[in-house]
């Protein structure tokens, strides 16, 4: 049993077909799942999560939510969107410095009433727990999101978006052999593979890390598995998952997270040009180039016999939003 929910996005997503995109690359068809359409303050895949850390943050009593994130970090974006919307206090502690002018999704940060503090990245957890501690002495009862929400409470929301997409795969009558997802804190891609789990899937969910290079010492496959368990334990579940069971493609880190290049533009504007939609340049934007590079590789390839051969070995790419961002890299994409 799923712990409980309170109703944040417009679901569920669509599911669409990149004709133009399938044909310019000659592999596989591939599909997107427009979490970018996920309706909170512009969308993305956060609020799937939130849905489920904010019912327990209310459930908690808490007055205060607190998390962090990158400068421009959708999450923070969304949390901020979230506890406007629930009549909740929000600080977002943030690494690095503040500009001299805020855009993109700082600018909203700022607009939906978030407090934001800034430190060092490496200091943002402990400078939360501080902050905390800070307000209980005050009298408030705050709660901690995790960055980017990947936790056991807020995977739940994967676990459900795997279920969605599954439905409308069948729907449509298509069956995708690959599902690719940008992946950086953990939380999307462990529940969408404790989902696909669940539900017998026997293809992979392929995880482009974003920022694997800038991780701690465990094996990145080890978190994602402690998420997923922690995931299942919330909802009740017996499903249990271990690291080999996990998929990641480490090969597209170029100059680290947030640092915009070739591949990342190239995938901008191939999705601008062809298709009508916004990719992010961190997340959706280095996941989809990744994509594209590996299908130009031949390293994911449609194929088989069959005059449904392309559909049965499709790939559904998972949009994880974050367009607002485009805004404050706009010397980078021009």
């Amino acid at each position: 049993m799923r712990s409980s929910r309170i109703i944040l996005a417009q679901l569920p997503t669509p599911i669409e077909p990149l004709e133009k995109i399938s044909a310019l690359l000659g592999g596989p068809r591939i599909l997107i799942k427009r979490d970018d359409q996920t309706g909170l303050a512009l969308g993305g895949n956060k609020t799937r999560k939130l849905e489920f850390l904010l019912a327990d943050a209310i459930g908690k009593h808490a007055d205060v939510l607190i998390t962090a994130g990158a400068p421009q970090s959708n999450h923070c974006r969304q949390t901020a969107a979230a506890a406007a919307k629930a009549g909740l206090r929000c600080v977002i502690v943030l690494g690095g410095s503040p500009p001299d002018v805020p855009n993109g999704n700082l600018l909203l940060d700022r607009m939906l009433g978030a407090e934001i503090e800034w430190t060092d990245r490496d200091h943002r957890n402990t400078r939360m727990e501080e902050i905390a501690a800070q307000m209980r002495t005050e009298g408030h009862t705050p709660y901690v999101i995790p960055v980017g929400g990947s936790n056991g409470v807020g995977a739940q929301g994967y676990v459900l978006a795997a279920q969605e997409a599954f439905g409308q795969l069948a729907q449509l009558g298509e069956h995708v052999a690959t599902m690719v997802v940008a992946s950086s804190s953990g939380g999307t891609q462990a529940g969408l593979a404790l989902g696909a789990k669940m539900a017998g899937y026997d293809g992979r969910i392929l995880g482009i890390s974003i920022d694997k290079g800038e991780r701690g010492p465990d094996p990145y496959e080890v978190e994602l598995a402690a998420i997923a368990n922690a995931t299942a334990e919330v909802m009740g579940s017996p499903v249990r998952m271990t690291a080999d069971e996990f998929s990641v493609e480490y090969g597209y880190l170029g100059g680290g997270y947030g640092i915009v290049g070739s591949l990342e533009r190239g995938a901008l504007s191939a999705m601008a040009k062809e298709e009508g939609i916004i990719l992010d340049p961190v997340y959706s934007g280095r996941a989809f180039g990744a994509l594209m590079d590996m299908i130009g590789k031949g390293k994911i390839v449609g194929g088989g016999e069959g005059e449904k051969s392309e559909k049965r070995n499709g790939v559904l790419f998972w949009h994880t939003g974050g367009g607002p961002s485009c805004f404050a890299y706009a010397k980078e994409l021009a």
